[in-house]
């Protein structure tokens, strides 16, 4: 018989996961139609850029049609690797199942030689001479309902071994197919890869002619001003939705709450133990951040986002003198030096993936006690909307920017920007 542990996992396997795999599944779909609408968005880049002159393409412009670009290709291949996995466990599944399937077919095999080996030694008059020979006619009723019940047991485990073995086949076969699927995958990954390669190369190109146009200079800095009051505005709605989230959960609260109300009240129970209210639930509804570390307490000893770095554009109002221009900077710019990996500085959420004109792509990570980390300026992603993250988890890869190798970093409380380098700890 299959021991107890593989009836549990057998259960488990063939009535639990077979609701968990659509997801997986309608998961993969989706991401199939996103990378689908992201290739026409590239695509769409792509001809604005051939329709350019040849000094048009050394502009800034053309520089943020690139950041675009890689930004775009940076999503296709986090999509990609997210779907790799998801592939990755459709295989374990399938062959936890062969294993279970084969554990199963060897465990009949065995019952059914001893039945064989028995009946030859024995031989099917046995069982008449034990009929015969019962005691009582109540004795052989019973041996004969037993000889009945163990030849029907019998018979089905005959056709559960010929099931199995064409399950077993079945999933071998499906366990290949995933397995290309897989591999499918990785090389479009691989492709993607080596395309966002390119841009980063083209994009390169672009840099050095812009670092000698000053024209150029102060067309970026134009924009990374606009850019700052996208950020804060991409903040204000990470906090309504967040609001609407508590909303609906306190309403969901109230209405189980006002239930078991009634429920006591029909039932006239009465119960003179005092409950024990939080004050502070309302604010730990958000179950996303909820089960997360402090980071109110980190203050004047976080983690710097880059190992090595140092801070080369300061918080505040910001004045480049070579420019004469002044800008109003609500985080720091930290340069980097060997180390070009971007890490969260404490466990978190990733709330939000963005690109904006003049930073590129942005990384939102909310933290416990309403605090939101900004990121900036990165070549690669490696996590995406949903992901937790704990501290020293790499969440991109510093790009080059007009600057040099800068990650742009801000803190912010609820809508209240603050100064980072009173957060980090201190060199």
């Amino acid at each position: 018989m299959v021991n107890k542990r593989n009836c549990f996992i057998f259960i488990f396997l063939f009535f639990i996961v077979p609701y968990i795999l659509p997801q997986e599944k309608e998961q993969i779909k989706n991401q199939k139609s996103e990378l689908s609408k992201i290739k026409a968005e590239i695509s769409s880049l792509e001809s604005l850029l051939k329709i350019k002159t040849t000094k048009e393409k050394q502009s800034y412009t053309a520089l943020e049609n690139y950041n675009q670009q890689s930004f775009l290709l940076n999503k296709i291949i986090n999509k990609l690797r997210n779907e790799e996995e998801l592939k990755q466990n459709d295989i374990d599944f399938t062959l936890q199942q062969i294993d279970i399937i084969e554990k199963e077919i060897k465990e009949l095999q065995i019952n059914y030689s001893k039945y064989v080996i028995s009946v030859y030694k024995k031989g099917k008059e046995d069982e008449i001479s034990e009929l015969l020979n019962s005691e009582s006619v109540q004795q052989a009723l019973v041996r004969y309902k037993y000889l009945q019940k163990f030849s029907e047991k019998r018979e089905k485990d005959l056709d559960k071994f010929q099931k199995d073995k064409q399950d077993l086949i079945d999933l071998k076969s499906r366990y290949e197919r995933e397995k290309e699927e897989k591999l499918v995958l990785a090389d479009q990954k691989k492709n993607e890869a080596a395309d966002l390669e390119k841009k980063l190369i083209e994009r390169k190109k672009i840099l050095n002619s812009i670092r000698r146009d000053k024209k150029e200079l102060k067309k970026s800095i134009s924009i990374k001003r606009s850019a700052e009051s996208k950020i804060k505005n991409l903040i204000s709605k990470l906090i309504e939705e967040e609001e609407i989230r508590r909303k609906a959960e306190r309403e969901r609260l109230a209405k189980l709450s006002a239930e078991k109300t009634r429920k006591e009240n029909r039932t006239k129970e009465v119960t003179t133990e005092k409950k024990h209210v939080n004050k502070d639930a309302v604010y730990d509804i958000d179950i996303s951040t909820s089960s997360l570390s402090s980071f109110s307490s980190l203050k004047g000893k976080l983690s710097w986002p880059v190992s090595g770095g140092k801070i080369v554009r300061h918080y505040g109002e910001d004045r480049n003198t070579k420019l004469n221009t002044v800008t109003l900077n609500y985080g720091v710019d930290i340069k980097a030096s060997s180390d070009l990996n971007i890490k969260a500085p404490a466990d978190g959420v990733v709330s939000a993936i963005d690109w904006i004109p003049g930073y590129g792509g942005v990384i939102i990570i909310t933290h416990k006690d309403g605090y939101r980390t900004v990121y900036s300026h990165f070549s690669e992603i490696f996590v995406k909307e949903g992901d937790k993250v704990r501290p020293g988890s790499v969440v991109a890869k510093v790009g080059e920017s007009v600057e040099g190798y800068i990650v742009h970093f801000e803190i912010w409380n609820s809508r209240n920007n603050q100064n980072p380098e009173i957060w980090l700890a201190k060199k």
